[in-house]
């Protein structure tokens, strides 16, 4: 029988596209954290980013580029009772495999994510860091970047990650959200800003509520990701 003393094994599960300058430091600090496997799910990069990934001996799978079936590809091959889905860009607190494995053990908690913050300052950037944290805290509603983790039994009887292009993770959250409840940890983990400084804080903003108001009114996935394109 399994040792039930033993912590429950966590898979971490990264969706990648073109991420040669992130996925380095997102690897390194995870090293020596006692997690079970770290799987890198490379979209079709043209860039370092596979052979960065496996310069660090985790392990590489290849899958058409898009984010839903990139982790539902991760949470299939992995061995670990908990799947942590962390964002290629995206870097965790250090002591993040105690605080999911605490919130895990909560009567009732099905799933988990951190605290929202970017690696920016500024009022913009502090704003929308605010209106996250309000967000999470009423509606308990956390989105991927936040690095979302939960039982391997709660994404399964969820039905995994719908074959969206985009709002995947929101998608993901609302059946979730059903099932039992989601909690937020106390630490942070911290995303690069570069989408907000690229395009500007409120542009990004304004994309993501467009999205979520037509995710509601059923407008089709195709019509979203054109709505979500931030090059227009």
């Amino acid at each position: 029988m399994p040792d039930s003393t033993q912590p429950r094994p966590i898979s971490v599960i990264i969706p990648a596209l073109n991420e040669a300058e992130q996925i380095g430091a997102t690897l390194r600090q995870l090293e020596g954290t006692g997690v079970a496997e770290i799987i890198v799910v490379d979209g079709g990069s043209s860039d370092e980013t596979v052979q960065i990934a496996e310069s660090f001996g985790v392990r590489v799978l290849r899958s058409p580029a898009n984010r839903g079936k990139q982790q539902n590809l991760g949470a299939a091959r992995a061995v670990g009772e908990i799947l942590l889905f962390l964002h290629a860009d995206t870097t965790l607190p250090e002591d993040f495999a105690e605080q999911i494995r605490v919130i895990l053990d909560e009567p009732g908690a099905v799933a988990g994510a951190f605290r929202f913050r970017l690696d920016a300052s500024g009022f913009g950037t502090s704003l929308v860091e605010r209106m996250v944290g309000i967000r999470c805290k009423l509606f308990a509603f956390p989105y991927g970047d936040q690095a979302l983790f939960m039982s391997r039994d709660a994404f399964e009887q969820v039905g995994c990650f719908a074959d969206l292009p985009v709002m995947e993770d929101f998608d993901l959250v609302l059946r979730l959200k059903r099932l039992g409840r989601i909690r937020i940890a106390e630490s942070a983990s911290v995303t690069s800003a570069r989408r907000w400084r690229e395009y500007g804080v409120w542009r990004v903003t304004w994309k993501h509520q467009l999205c979520i108001l037509g995710y509601y009114l059923g407008i089709s996935p195709g019509r979203l990701t054109r709505l979500r394109n931030f090059e227009r």
